[in-house]
């Protein structure tokens, strides 16, 4: 079959599936919108998320983030970052990015952090904070480094939702994305709206998917979580290397002094060191 025949048939589908879509999301369409709501039902999915996640002592999962970038001409284009990543409450983490642009790894280990490019032997290694916590606002304001999964792995996973929402509801459930029965729910904040699949048995995330309405790009950012692995023992010679330790020495770059950390579900910046 043709590409063009291809893309017919997949136009077929996708108006297939939408004269099956259940009758309620047709009624919205139909419906004067009412002031937004916060289900309870989704708060108790949401704050069960957080305390499986925050109340975890150690922790390992994959994460690969999508973002949409325009090409000149102006066709949306997607990146994609795979990170492997392990931690251990309150001081230790490591993340290992191979794959699609420049593989790195960062390391931090309570006292230090290291951002190290293997395939140039580059390294840059800076005193960090005690908790990983601060860790992370402090990579960013000496590096420029942010992790798009960084709610994840904070202690209060749900602060960045008790702060700012404003609507949350119940979407469904699905059997599809991560291989395992989800719950769909959909939550908007200041300037930002999310679709979060997480476990129904297991309160882990499966899939986030963020857009920011005022951005000029509307563009999509995805995160999907496979491989959780949840208070196993793990080797403490994990947050550190050798080989990093010995790379050549540079600094790190910081941010330019108008940049704010990107808000969740962003793609990280350029790749320091």
């Amino acid at each position: 079959m043709s590409c063009f025949g291809r893309l017919a048939l997949s136009a077929l589908l996708v108006v297939g599936a939408a004269r099956l879509a259940p009758a309620a999301a047709q009624d919205g369409a139909t419906k004067p919108a009412g002031p937004p709501k916060i289900e309870p039902k989704v708060l108790a999915i949401l704050h069960a998320a957080c305390d499986t996640l925050g109340s975890a002592r150690t922790m390992s999962f994959t994460a690969v983030d999508t973002y949409q970038r325009n090409a000149r001409n102006g066709q949306p284009l997607f990146y994609t970052v795979l990170s492997h990543v392990t931690l251990q409450r309150p001081d230790k983490l490591r993340v290992i990015r191979p794959g699609d642009g420049v593989p790195d790894e960062f390391y931090y280990d309570g006292n230090t952090m290291m951002a190290f490019v293997p395939s140039a032997n580059l390294v840059a290694i800076a005193k960090a904070p005690p908790t990983i916590d601060q860790m992370l606002d402090a990579a960013w304001d000496i590096g420029a480094i942010y992790f798009p999964f960084a709610d994840v792995i904070v202690s209060r996973p749900c602060e960045v939702f008790d702060k700012n929402l404003k609507s949350a509801f119940y979407v469904g459930q699905s059997v599809v994305v991560g291989r395992t029965t989800t719950d769909i729910v959909a939550i908007e904040g200041d300037n930002v709206q999310a679709e979060l699949w997480i476990g129904a048995a297991d309160h882990l995330p499966r899939m986030v998917r963020v857009t920011y309405p005022n951005e000029p790009a509307h563009a999509l950012y995805q995160t999907d979580y496979s491989d959780w692995k949840l208070n196993m023992p793990v080797d403490m010679t994990a947050f550190s290397s050798s080989r990093a330790q010995a790379a050549k020495r540079m600094a790190f770059a910081p941010p330019p002094a108008e940049s704010p950390r990107p808000a969740a579900g962003r793609p990280p910046p350029a790749k320091q060191p």
